[in-house]
C-alpha cells in the first residue's frame, strides 16, 4: 500500500516556499494552515470558463489558507482571513466524501481551489474518492505558485490544470503578493503542467476532460507584465488555452496602492487581447468588463456566488 503524501508534512516543501515546518505537529508557515484540512466551502460553481462549469456547474472545493498574500485577491475572506469566517476540518476520508456527493449532484468535475498548500492531502483524498467511484475529472485551480517536484508526485490524479499566469516581473510580485520568486517558477510550471496532461480537450458539448488552461489577470497600469506573460504562453505553444480576465477591481488591501486602487479600463483589456492575437493566441476566453463586479464572492454567506460562467470564446 502507498505511503500517504501527506506523511511528507513533517517537513513541509509542498511549495516554493520550502518553509520545512513539520505540520504534521500542528506547526504553520506561511500558508497559516497545519496538517489538517481545512474547507471554507464546497459546492456548484458557474462562475468558472464555460468549459469548466459547463451547464450544471464544476464541484469546487474552497481550500482554506493560500501561499500567496495578494493585496488586491477577491478571496481574501477565505486564503487570508479565514480564521475569522467559517471553515470546516475534514480528514482525508470525509474529503473524498465530498467530491463524491458534489458528483452526485451532477458536477462536471471536482474543482480544488487554491490546492497548492493542500495538495498532498488533496492527492490522498482523490486516490480514496476514486476507489469508491469518483469518475468525473479531477480539476487543479491554482495560483501557479506551485512546486515542480511536487505536481510530479500527484501526476495521473489531476486531469485538468487551471492554473493562473500572475507574473513575469519579480518587483510586481514581491509588492503585490508577497513573493520574491514568482517568475522563477512559473515558467516550469506550466511546462510540467502541460507536459502531464496536454493541452485542453473537450467533448461533443464543450466540457473539459483533460488539458491545461492557463488564466491571467490584467492588472490596471501593469500592461507590461501582461505582455511578458502572453509571450511566455506563446512560446510554450500558440495552441495553448487561455482566459484573459478583466475582472480586476481593488479589494482587500489595494486600496494601499494607488497604482492598482482602480478598475481596469476598457482600452487596457483591449489592448492585452490584441497582443494575445498578434501572438497567435487565438485559443482565448475573453470577459466582459462588467464582471468586474459580478465576480466578487462573499465567503460569509452560505452560498458565496452569484454570477453565470466568466468567459467566452
Amino acid at each position: 500500500m502507498d505511503e500517504p503524501l501527506t506523511n511528507q508534512l513533517i517537513k513541509c516543501e509542498c511549495c516554493p516556499r520550502n518553509c520545512g515546518i513539520n505540520r504534521l505537529e500542528g506547526r504553520i508557515g506561511f500558508c497559516r494552515v497545519s496538517a489538517d484540512i481545512q474547507i471554507s466551502h464546497a459546492g456548484l460553481h458557474f462562475g468558472e470558463e464555460p468549459p469548466i462549469s459547463g451547464t450544471k456547474g464544476s464541484g469546487a472545493i474552497f481550500f482554506a489558507g493560500c501561499n500567496l498574500r495578494c493585496v488586491f485577491c477577491q478571496n481574501y475572506q477565505i486564503s487570508q482571513e479565514f480564521r475569522h469566517n467559517p471553515t470546516r476540518t475534514l480528514t482525508v476520508d470525509e474529503l473524498a466524501s465530498e467530491m463524491l456527493h458534489l458528483q452526485d449532484l451532477g458536477a462536471h468535475n471536482i474543482n480544488f481551489v487554491s490546492p497548492s498548500h493542500m495538495i498532498f492531502q488533496m492527492a490522498d483524498a482523490i486516490k480514496v474518492a476514486k476507489k469508491k467511484g469518483l469518475a468525473i475529472p479531477v480539476v487543479y485551480n491554482t495560483n501557479g505558485y506551485d512546486s515542480v517536484d511536487a505536481l510530479r508526485q500527484i501526476k495521473g490524479l489531476v486531469d485538468i490544470y487551471l492554473p493562473d499566469i500572475k507574473y513575469l516581473e519579480n518587483n510586481i510580485g514581491r509588492q503585490f503578493s508577497a513573493v520574491r520568486n514568482y517568475t522563477d517558477v512559473i515558467p516550469d510550471v506550466l511546462k510540467e503542467m502541460l507536459d502531464q496532461v496536454g493541452h485542453l480537450e473537450m467533448d461533443d458539448d464543450g466540457i473539459a476532460t483533460r488539458g491545461l488552461l492557463v488564466r491571467h489577470l490584467v492588472l490596471p497600469g501593469n500592461l507590461g507584465n501582461s505582455r511578458k506573460c502572453l509571450r511566455l504562453l506563446s512560446d510554450l505553444s500558440t495552441d495553448t488555452f487561455i482566459s484573459i480576465m478583466s475582472q480586476y477591481s481593488p479589494q482587500h488591501k489595494a486600496s494601499n496602492y494607488p497604482e492598482i486602487n482602480r478598475s481596469l479600463s476598457g482600452a487596457e483589456y483591449d489592448e492585452i487581447m490584441d497582443f494575445a492575437l498578434d501572438l497567435g493566441l487565438e485559443n482565448a476566453f475573453v470577459q466582459e468588463l462588467e464582471s468586474q463586479e459580478q465576480c466578487l464572492p462573499d465567503f460569509t454567506k452560505e452560498s458565496p456566488f452569484n454570477f453565470a460562467s466568466t468567459g467566452t470564446l
